[in-house]
C-alpha cells in the first residue's frame, strides 16, 4: 500500500508538478479494491490497513492566522515537525516514533496555499525531541528505497536530498504565491494556462534585494519569462512593456511579431488586485536599468 502511494504521487506529479491539488490527495488512489486517501483531518495520517503512518502534513498558512503547528528548520538543516498535541504518548506521536525505529518511509505534504500542496517522498523520521515536542525529518532519493541496510553514504545523501527538497519547497511556495496574485495569467499576454506559466523574479533571488516576496515577482508565460530574463523584454517602472530595439527591427515569423513586437508599448495586462502584491517600483527601476544597458 505504501509503495502504491509513492507510484500514485509520481504519476500525479507528472501532471501537476510540485504543487498538487488537495482534491487529488483527498480522493486518493485505488488499492486492493478500495480508495486509499492520502490525507485526513490531522497532520499525521494513517489510512486503514496500515500499521504505521503514511503521510505527515504541514497546513497552509492563512493570512492573519497562525497555523495550528508551525514547523521549522533545525540547525542541521532537517525539518522539525511538531507533535500532535502535547502528549508524547498520543497514538499519532507513538506511530511516528515507531516509524523512526523501523526506518519506514513516509510522504510529506506542505500546504502552499488553500487547496495546494507540495509533496515529497521518501521522508524519514530521524530524531525525536519530547522536550521540544518535535520530530526531525530528513528526505532521501527515491532510488534509495531499493537499498537495504545502512551505508556510509546515507547521512550525506539525505543531507543533500533534504537541502534540495527545502529549496524546491521555497521555489514552489514563491511560484504559488505569484500565480495566485496574478490569477494564473501571464502579466504580459494574459495567457491563462498555469502549466505554461512561471514565477519570474524581478530582481534575482541571488541578489541581496531579491527576496521571495510577491512584489519581487511577476507571473510570465514561458516565452515572456525567457525574454525578460535575457533582457529582450523589459518592464518600465510604470508597468509598460518595452521590447529591445534590435528585436523590434528584426523580421521573422508570427511568433516574433505577435509574441514580442506587438507587446511593445503596452501596459501589463494582468496585475495583482492587492496593492502590496504589485511589482515594487524600486525593484523595477533596478531591473529596467539592466534592460536599457543591454540595448
Amino acid at each position: 500500500m505504501r509503495l502504491a502511494a509513492f507510484d500514485f504521487l509520481a504519476t500525479q506529479s507528472e501532471t501537476y508538478g510540485d504543487c498538487l491539488p488537495s482534491s487529488v490527495l483527498r480522493e486518493g488512489y485505488p488499492f486492493d479494491g478500495r480508495q486509499v486517501r492520502l490525507v485526513g483531518p490531522q497532520g499525521i495520517f494513517k489510512p486503514a490497513g496500515l500499521r504505521l503512518p503514511l503521510t505527515i502534513t504541514t497546513a497552509p498558512a492563512v493570512p492573519g492566522r497562525r497555523r495550528p503547528y508551525e514547523d521549522q528548520i533545525a540547525e542541521d538543516g532537517s525539518l522539525l515537525y511538531r507533535y500532535r498535541g502535547t502528549d508524547p504518548d498520543h497514538p499519532d506521536n507513538v506511530g511516528l516514533r515507531q516509524a523512526m525505529l523501523e526506518r519506514v518511509p513516509l510522504i510529506y505534504f506542505h500546504g502552499l496555499a488553500k487547496g495546494r500542496y507540495f509533496a515529497r517522498w521518501p521522508a524519514y523520521i530521524t530524531g525525536d525531541d519530547p522536550g521540544r515536542l518535535t520530530f526531525s525529518v530528513a528526505f532521501d532519493e527515491l532510488w534509495s528505497l531499493e537499498l537495504t541496510g545502512v551505508s556510509a553514504t546515507e547521512q550525506p545523501r539525505r543531507a543533500y536530498a533534504t537541502r534540495m527538497t527545502l529549496q524546491r519547497l521555497h521555489q514552489a511556495g514563491f511560484r504559488q504565491r505569484i500565480l495566485q496574485a496574478y490569477r494564473e495569467s501571464c502579466a504580459v499576454c494574459r495567457l491563462h494556462r498555469p502549466e505554461l506559466l512561471d514565477a519570474a523574479h524581478i530582481v534575482a533571488d541571488k541578489d541581496e534585494l531579491g527576496e521571495p516576496i510577491t512584489s519581487n515577482g511577476m507571473a510570465l508565460c514561458k516565452l515572456h519569462h525567457a525574454a525578460f530574463d535575457r533582457n529582450i523584454l523589459g518592464v518600465r517602472p510604470d508597468l509598460v512593456v518595452q521590447i529591445r530595439a534590435d528585436i523590434l527591427d528584426e523580421v521573422d515569423g508570427p511568433m516574433l511579431r505577435h509574441g514580442l513586437q506587438d507587446m511593445h508599448g503596452r501596459p501589463l495586462l494582468t496585475v495583482p488586485r492587492q496593492r502590496q502584491d504589485r511589482p515594487d517600483q524600486e525593484l523595477l527601476e533596478c531591473r529596467y536599468e539592466d534592460f536599457l544597458a543591454a540595448r
